[in-house]
């Protein structure tokens, strides 16, 4: 199981290579980049969550459905509380950064495609409530930690965000059974499959601009990285086992809380005035690491299925 999970991981930091590759070779360039993230955040992933939905309507998937909007929902709410127990810092902006990036995982770019690949649409099912409950607290506890000002959080921003779309569409397709003529839904799996190459590749873009080996000794880096591919996952995975989540939710959601820190938080502290240096670094240095605690902790999972 550790083997078939590393092979995916491994895919994917394959793709972070070409991005890598390309950047150095001048095809990629920052401009480019920031459409690219535009494309993935407003077209491809309400399309991936839109896929997910496009199944038989019925109750088990149903009830299984809303209960893992409540297990993403108090896993967030878990590593809010236990991201504000352990990480401080004497530099608030720095704080934030660290907060923002031990609670939110990248569900959406690495998650979906491991997701795919190892549980099939079943496991992006469930993946994609992660992402949609991710986006609530992202698009408000987020934007206010990282700013550290309550002016940036505002009710549109919760409820109209790629993610709240693609799951309203979603839902609706699932729950009325729609049948979506080939000419609509085609064109919804094609763009849905880029989730896997052009997310790993602006992940390659950010590593070029990190220095991995200078975050590697900076102890809030490290604590941070610790905390979101390490502590928060783990605590997560013994309390839903002990709750008795069992098969493909479980695994499914460990592969969504177990993924480095998310790229918005970049994004977030560009646009907000955080931190953008340190927050690439825990960024590039959790992508890193995944490669090896991302397998452990979904094989263990797997196990325990």
């Amino acid at each position: 199981m550790f083997l078939d999970v590393l092979i995916q991981v491994v895919i994917l930091m394959v793709l972070i290579g070409i991005g890598v590759v390309f950047t150095y070779a001048g095809a990629l360039t920052e401009e480019g980049v920031k459409s690219i993230t535009n494309i993935v955040v407003t077209i491809v992933t309400p399309c991936v969550i839109i896929k997910s939905f496009m199944r038989e309507f019925s109750a088990k998937q149903l009830k299984g459905l809303l209960l893992s909007f409540l297990i993403t929902a108090c896993v967030h709410i878990l590593f809010i509380v236990l991201s504000r127990i352990m990480l401080h810092s004497k530099d608030k902006s720095r704080e934030r950064i660290m907060l923002a990036a031990a609670v939110f995982s990248n569900c959406g770019f690495m998650s979906i495609p491991l997701q795919q690949s190892i549980l099939g649409d079943t496991g992006v099912f469930y993946g994609s409530s992660y992402i949609a409950i991710f986006n609530l607290f992202l698009w408000s506890y987020g934007i206010m930690t990282v700013s550290g000002d309550k002016k940036f959080l505002t009710p549109k921003k919760l409820v109209i965000n790629p993610g709240m779309i693609g799951l309203v569409l979603g839902l609706a397709v699932f729950l009325f059974s729609v049948k979506l003529p080939s000419v609509i839904s085609e064109p919804i799996s094609y763009i849905a499959a880029l989730n896997t190459p052009l997310p790993m590749i602006i992940i390659g873009y950010h590593l070029t601009k990190s220095n991995v080996i200078k975050a590697l000794f900076n102890p809030a880096c490290m604590l941070t990285v610790a905390s979101r591919l390490i502590i928060l996952p783990s605590v997560a995975l013994g309390l839903l086992y002990l709750c008795g989540v069992r098969g493909v939710m479980l695994v499914s959601s460990v592969i969504s809380c177990s993924a480095p820190s998310a790229a918005m938080t970049t994004m977030f502290a560009s646009k907000y005035g955080g931190d953008t240096d340190f927050s690439v670094d825990v960024v590039s240095l959790s992508t890193v690491f995944s490669l090896i605690t991302m397998p452990i902790l979904i094989t263990i999972a797997k196990y325990l299925y």
